[in-house]
């Protein structure tokens, strides 16, 4: 029986992660449990539980007699993660540079191609959900679980404010260019470019990060 509350906590957790990294529950939202109970058809057991395993991942927060809610990424929080994250998948890129067999570099060929069409249409839905895809191929490839497991944990929050660097200007094809230049790295076996290239990567998303922030605070600003 244990087993089975386990297994439906996990299921639970994995389908809030969904939501809320889909928008549907946006940063600092309330997580209502009498309609998650209703929209997910579970009793609050197995959603008390999934709640706390998204607490402990931080992308949900706790306050006593209110409730749980949806983490909001800081821009502390961005700062401190990124050079993390670019040294480790870095590291993921290098490993899986040393690793890829011919059908893992035919295999990401497709995923890039899929990329650039996404990235002609515009279309940043699609397109995130293929560099996704690629990133995780990446770690992956590089076959090492404590890296996977690390980046892992750092992507989880990093996801609450990634989608948004899409939409700085001129964004999607810079970020493009540089899964190519990745990619080009990794088919020539070069581990320590392809290393250089997905560092780089790291580093201009958070660039478009703050470019989308000080765009947005000109804006607003009196």
């Amino acid at each position: 029986m244990r087993a089975i509350v386990n297994s439906m906590h996990d299921q639970v957790a994995q389908r809030l992660r969904e939501l809320i990294f889909d928008g549907t529950f946006a940063p600092g939202s309330f997580l209502d449990e009498l309609k998650l109970c209703e929209r997910l058809a579970i009793s609050r057991t197995p959603l008390r539980e999934a709640l706390k395993v998204l607490v402990a991942e931080g992308l949900a927060r706790h306050e006593p007699r209110r409730g749980c809610f949806v983490a909001q990424i800081t821009e502390r929080d961005v700062d401190d993660i990124f050079p993390i994250i670019e040294l480790l998948e870095g590291r993921a890129a290098f490993e899986a540079t040393l690793k890829a067999r011919p059908a893992d570099i035919q295999a990401l060929e497709l995923l890039h191609e899929r990329l650039a069409h996404h990235a002609g249409a515009g279309d940043i839905n699609e397109y995130y959900a293929v560099n996704l895809t690629i990133h995780e191929a990446f770690i992956t490839l590089a076959d090492n679980r404590w890296l996977a497991q690390s980046i892992g944990d750092l992507r989880k929050i990093l996801r609450l404010a990634r989608l948004q660097q899409l939409h700085a200007p001129g964004r999607l094809q810079q970020s493009l260019a540089e899964h190519l230049a990745v990619f080009a790295a990794l088919k020539s076996r070069d581990a320590q470019a392809a290393e250089q290239a997905m560092r780089h990567h790291l580093f201009a998303q958070r660039e478009a990060l703050r470019e989308l922030e000080f765009l947005h605070s000109s804006r607003i600003a009196p």
